[in-house]
């Protein structure tokens, strides 16, 4: 199992939850799909899931210049998921700090 690797909090998603208060967003495994990730946010969160989103980010390719010379990279590529709960539900993440 295992799909969601992390929740996405930034100013975007803060925003999205402040005018829709039942959306959270997640980065996750490109290789899950909505019905994967459906299912482990309603088992870890204990919340009804109604709807995902989800979004496909290809890795960038990324150099530069150093004392050793050119470097040259690749971030990775990823997948991000806008879940939507039931009315009513909500999740804490700051819940556990």
């Amino acid at each position: 199992m295992a799909f969601i690797i992390k929740p996405l909090v930034t100013e975007k998603m803060t925003k999205i939850t402040d005018k829709r208060p039942n959306r959270y967003g997640f980065i996750v495994k490109p290789e899950a799909n909505k019905l994967e990730i459906k299912s482990e946010v309603e088992s870890l969160y204990n919340v009804t899931v109604v709807d995902v989103n989800t979004m496909r980010y290809a890795g960038k390719r990324s150099s530069r210049y150093t004392k050793a010379g050119l470097v040259r990279g690749q971030k990775a590529a990823f997948k991000k998921a806008i879940v939507t709960l039931k009315e009513g539900d909500q999740i804490d993440f700051y819940s556990n700090i």
